[in-house]
Order: structure tokens, then C-alpha cells, then sequence
């Protein structure tokens, strides 16, 4: 059993914010549930890593833009742990495409994975939280959420859509001693946006950060593990944004 007793379920976890969510959350005494669509090596890179804390790590790799799959995966975190008791949907597509170019197999597809997981994934888990009287939900959404991008209409709607999916469950659940917020990071390395921007984009990027700099993955983590927390306790229908100052 993990030094807290409690289960911390990560999707788009073999990289990036999502690995250094499964390893802060590791360190804070969560077992973790890694999920990830392709990568199995990455995700059972990261496992190791997470166990290395004295904590159970599984991988369920599976593809969470489909409702049977999140079932399934949050099942088998269910089934190792007993419950998932802190829920990171954090896994997402971010394609550039012009709106009218976009077919409705595209379009859906960015809704399934950005947004409707997020929702499968918390009808899933959520039973189980509510049983132990605590739980914590945390989705993950970003500057689309915030600002409209062109090229992104769907990454949009859908970022707006967990940023909704957080306040509700806020209200309905808060009751029952179960959190709900929103982490909206800003420009992140090493996002692939970032390693494949032309210098200028970058310049631009950071011309609107006041701290002048890209973040770092364990950063957003880090109010990942605040919201978490026993001292989150008091965080609910939030949106922490982690973009140095200005970058929304």
C-alpha cells in the first residue's frame, strides 16, 4: 500500500507533464496508476522511475478518446488499488488544422480524447471516491482554453469543455468530500510546439511571459500535487493557471 494509503490514476503519463505528475505524485506517497495510448517503453520507463519512492506503479496502456477504453482502464487501476482516488486526465491531441478543412472524424476525434475522456474517466472513478468520502479530479486544459487559437477550434471547445466538466463536478461532489479543479499551464517544455517553433514564434511566445522563459513539466506538477494534497483541501471549481504571468 502507498505510504498515504490512497491511488492516483495519470493519463498521457509516458512523457512530459504527465511524467512529472506520476513522479511527484510518487514521491508524495501515491501508488499510480500510468496510462499512456503507444509508448509502452516510455510508460514502463516511467514506472520504474515512480517506484524507486517505495510505491506500487502499474502501466494500462489504452486509448482514451473511446468510452469502453477508459472503462477498462480505470478498472484495472480500480483493481490493483481498490479505488483511484486522485484522477489526472491529463492526456490530449493538439492538432493544427483550419476549421473548414476539418472533417467530422477529426473533429469528433479531438472532442473524444481533450474532452469526453475526461468525463468517462470521472463516471469511473468517481463511485469509488465517493464511497471513501474523499477523492480529487483534476483536469488538465491550457492557453486554448483561454483564448480561442486559430487552427485549434476543437482543442478549444474541448479545453473550454473540461474547464465546465471541473466546475460542475466541483459543485456536486464537493459535498461529498470530493475536489474538483483545473490546471491550464502555459508554454511548456519540452512541448513538441516549442522544440519544432521557428526562433521568431519562440521570441513571440516569450515576449508575453514575464518570467522570460519556457516552464518545466514539474512545475505544472507541482500544482498538481498541491491540489491533491491534504493542504489543497479548500481548492474546488478552480482554475490554477501555470504560464508564468502572461502567456494565457
Amino acid at each position: 500500500m502507498a505510504a498515504n494509503g490512497k491511488a492516483a490514476l495519470v493519463t498521457g503519463a509516458g512523457k512530459n507533464i504527465g511524467r512529472a505528475c506520476v513522479l511527484g505524485l510518487a514521491e508524495d506517497g501515491f501508488n499510480v496508476a500510468i496510462n499512456g495510448s503507444s509508448d509502452r517503453a516510455a510508460c514502463d520507463r516511467v514506472a520504474k522511475e515512480a517506484e524507486k519512492f517505495g510505491i506500487k506503479a502499474i502501466v494500462v496502456m489504452g486509448d482514451v478518446g473511446k468510452a469502453a477504453e477508459c472503462k477498462r482502464i480505470a478498472d484495472e487501476a480500480i483493481k490493483a488499488f481498490g479505488a483511484v482516488d486522485a484522477l489526472l486526465s491529463n492526456a490530449a491531441l493538439r492538432p493544427n488544422k483550419p476549421f473548414l478543412e476539418m472533417t467530422d472524424a477529426e473533429w469528433q476525434r479531438v472532442i473524444d480524447v481533450d474532452m469526453n475522456a475526461a468525463v468517462w474517466l470521472a463516471r469511473a472513478c468517481l463511485p469509488g471516491m465517493v464511497n471513501k468520502g474523499w477523492g480529487r479530479v483534476v483536469n488538465f486544459a491550457g492557453m486554448n482554453a483561454i483564448h480561442g487559437h486559430a487552427g485549434r477550434a476543437p482543442v478549444s471547445v474541448a479545453k473550454h469543455g473540461v474547464w465546465g466538466l471541473s466546475k460542475a463536478l466541483a459543485m456536486e461532489f464537493g459535498p461529498k468530500g470530493i475536489t474538483a479543479n483545473t490546471i491550464s499551464p502555459g508554454p511548456i517544455a519540452p512541448d513538441v510546439e516549442e522544440k519544432n517553433a521557428s526562433a521568431q514564434a519562440r521570441a513571440q511566445t516569450l515576449a508575453r511571459v514575464p518570467l522570460g522563459r519556457f516552464g518545466r513539466p514539474v512545475e505544472v506538477a507541482a500544482a498538481a500535487r498541491l491540489l491533491v494534497s491534504e493542504g489543497g483541501a479548500y481548492i474546488n471549481g478552480q482554475m490554477i493557471q501555470v504560464n508564468g504571468g502572461g502567456a494565457t
